[in-house]
């Protein structure tokens, strides 16, 4: 369901002066041109009577706009402000510093409005965001065999009670036993299709999801039930390499994936993302072709089922799989987004064929 949206006047009033606090609150559509905007795209400004208001880009490419060539809204789509990328910059320099509003007003941010952003993209607020990576830095230390009561006075406790009582929270277990809870560090990362949610543990990438897929909620739980981690706001190698090699992918530049998956499930889960991994890029299979890819023809309908569950989106490639018809059918994020993915790997494909073909021929 779409977001409630302001008043088309307050809309239009923050389209042509620019506003950038609009960013992400509303899209707009231009019925001359037939291309989409963000609210600060520095293009002529167009009559109220020609525009049209969206909740996402998704709503507007349904509508039949294009994006915009010059203020990019499929880039844009969920990218960290400057103004957050400064504090969090000073955030990672220092996980213990307890931060006060007149600090945060001394690098001329409203911490008011710090708190809102938080609120809105981590479901936090900024100081529970630092007390989440200040305690999932310390359980990191932990688990590879920190004393705790040094790692508490490190990280800034003025007790070790106090530290006992914070660890508990963050995993609920006491601290004795945190050590054995597995952290998985969320962060989100840009796509030309939107923000995705990134899981990783220290040692593979476990969750890759568009932010706006529904059933997200129900990967993090199952997530928690197989791992019985805790989520720490913050990233790690793993989260890097991700980010890198999926930037790479929708620059045409890379077909497959190197980053470590470890993606728990049912025998038959495995089964189904493991053969997903054997489609080639730019090509599609039907479910009937996975069912009998498996050995079970009569389990076309798990397959679209285990297809579904699919937690990691487009290094496991769910999105290459259609119907019999040829019809595109059964994308968690979104149909058009499958579109999207299809029509990449085959434009990258018949460049990469047509360049070898005229090597060849010299």
């Amino acid at each position: 369901m779409s977001k409630q949206l302001p008043s088309r006047e307050r809309m239009y009033k923050a389209l042509i002066t620019k506003d950038a606090s609009f960013e992400g609150i509303f899209i707009v559509g231009v019925k001359s041109t037939g291309i989409f905007c963000l609210p600060t795209c520095p293009a002529r400004n167009p009559m109220l009577k020609n525009v049209e208001f969206f909740s996402t880009s998704k709503d507007a490419l349904y509508s039949g706009y294009r994006p915009c060539k010059r203020c990019k809204p499929l880039k844009a789509n969920g990218e960290t402000p400057k103004w957050i990328d400064t504090i969090l910059q000073k955030v990672e320099e220092d996980l213990t510093r307890k931060w006060t509003d007149e600090e945060i007003e001394e690098m001329d941010i409203n911490p008011n409005r710090l708190r809102r952003w938080f609120k809105k993209h981590h479901g936090t607020t900024f100081h529970g965001y630092v007390r989440l990576r200040r305690l999932g830095n310390a359980l990191g230390q932990i688990k590879h065999g920190e004393n705790a009561t040094q790692v508490a006075y490190d990280h800034g406790y003025n007790s070790l009670s106090g530290f006992r009582e914070a660890m508990k929270e963050l995993t609920g277990k006491p601290v004795k036993k945190g050590k054995d809870t597995t952290v998985i560090h969320i962060n989100r990362i840009t796509t030309p299709l939107g923000p995705m949610l990134v899981g990783t543990t220290n040692e593979a990438l476990c969750l890759l999801e568009f932010i706006d897929r529904r059933m997200l909620e129900t990967q993090l739980q199952r997530l928690q039930k197989y791992y019985n981690c805790t989520f720490v706001p913050g990233s790690n190698e793993i989260t890097e390499l991700t980010a890198n090699e999926i930037a790479e992918y929708f620059d045409g530049d890379r077909q497959e994936f190197t980053v470590p998956l470890d993606v728990p499930g049912s025998d038959f889960q495995q089964q189904v993302w493991n053969e997903l991994k054997t489609i080639p890029y730019g090509k599609t299979r039907s479910y009937k072709e996975q069912a009998i890819a498996i050995g079970n023809l009569k389990a076309i309908r798990a397959v679209a089922t285990a297809n579904g569950d699919n937690r990691i989106a487009i290094i496991i490639p769910c999105h290459r799989v259609i119907g019999s018809d040829g019809s595109l059918t059964g994308y968690g994020g979104g149909l058009w987004r499958k579109k999207y993915l299809l029509n990449l790997e085959r434009s990258n494909l018949k460049e990469i064929t047509e360049s070898n073909g005229q090597r060849s021929m010299w």
